[in-house]
């Protein structure tokens, strides 16, 4: 019996990643035990739904970039998404349009943002950095545009039952907001866990090449993995939209940063080819009580985005250092 336990513990170390998420995850053990004895507001009721609301888009955003990261390219655009998804969303709703209508039309908007960007990097060879920095300003752009370069008025009335179903409502005592997260993650974990096109993600970030030479389509597999990216920054948008219960022209701003943090603080590399997506919630779990913990603790802004910062340079750097120093396979 001992035998077959002691098996089970050395599968779940092997999988890809998992080592990284154990460690990170002791530490956002120690991070709540630390802010608890701070301040024991920490652990009301109230707080604890709180962040779980506020950890929720960082959760979504978090899922996208770790779509992408694993294949090793990485999405600036995220932020500007959710941007332009809160502003078209926002501003056809402000014009009369249905509001669930109005969802459709900002969630294709969006995955074509997404498509255009997996063909300008994977059809088109633009390296991603520069690819994901032009669409970022042109959907910054179309955030501006859409409404003369102002933000919407109030989504009014009509709009309850979307602002109830991404935001102010509760299901089974639990806010909308997190039951979204936790579905998106079932859907997207057993699609990277569990499913060919998932195998092929992982397959392009460690070797393209030898994806190549197994028959791996690795241009459809980066066009699906940012349509991912594009889709969850929408459904981020979406949230913000009926959180505010506007459009603003500024949503998302620096969110690419957080769904970085997100995904490389729970282990997911941006060499590619190594992350789980359970890493990533324990990430933007770090990153929600990092933000809560220091704000109870009185700590102001421009610290606590200095130690978030400060974080993901070392969760990167760390994982820069242990994949150059690994020893390499004799052929």
């Amino acid at each position: 019996m001992e035998k077959k336990e002691n098996n089970v513990f050395k599968n779940i170390l092997a999988i890809r990643g998992m080592g990284q998420v154990m460690t990170v995850t002791c530490g956002l053990i120690v991070l709540c035990i630390a802010f608890g004895i701070l301040n024991p507001s920490f652990f009301s009721g109230r707080n604890v739904e709180n962040l779980l609301r506020q950890i929720a888009p960082i959760l979504i955003i978090g899922i996208g970039q770790s779509y992408v990261l694993i294949t090793g390219n990485i999405d600036l655009s995220i932020g500007s998404v959710v941007g332009m998804s809160c502003m078209i969303s926002a501003t056809l709703m402000t014009k009369g349009m249905n509001p669930w209508l109005s969802l459709l039309v900002t969630v294709v908007v969006c995955v074509i943002t997404g498509i255009l960007n997996g063909l300008l990097v994977a059809q088109y060879k633009l390296p991603p950095f520069i690819a994901t920095l032009g669409t970022m300003m042109v959907a910054r752009g179309v955030a501006q545009i859409v409404n003369n370069n102002y933000n919407t008025d109030a989504i009014g009335d009509a709009a309850k039952g979307f602002r109830d179903f991404f935001y102010y409502g509760k299901t089974i005592g639990v806010y909308n907001t997190v039951w979204i997260a936790i579905v998106l993650f079932l859907i997207f974990n057993f699609l990277l866990s569990r499913t060919r096109t998932g195998r092929h993600i992982y397959a392009v970030g460690s070797n393209v090449d030898a994806a190549k030479l197994s028959g791996v389509n690795v241009v459809t597999t980066t066009i699906k993995v940012y349509i991912v990216s594009a889709f969850c920054a929408g459904v981020v948008g979406l949230i913000t939209c009926a959180t505010a219960g506007m459009g603003t022209m500024d949503a998302g701003n620096m969110y690419e940063m957080y769904a970085v943090a997100a995904s490389v603080i729970g282990g997911v590399s941006t060499l590619g080819g190594i992350g789980i997506l359970g890493g990533t919630v324990v990430g933007a779990m770090i990153w929600g009580v990092l933000q809560n913990g220091l704000q109870f603790a009185g700590a102001p802004v421009a610290i606590r985005n200095i130690v978030i910062g400060v974080i993901v340079v070392v969760s990167v750097l760390l994982d820069v250092l242990i994949r150059t120093r690994a020893p390499k396979k004799k052929v």
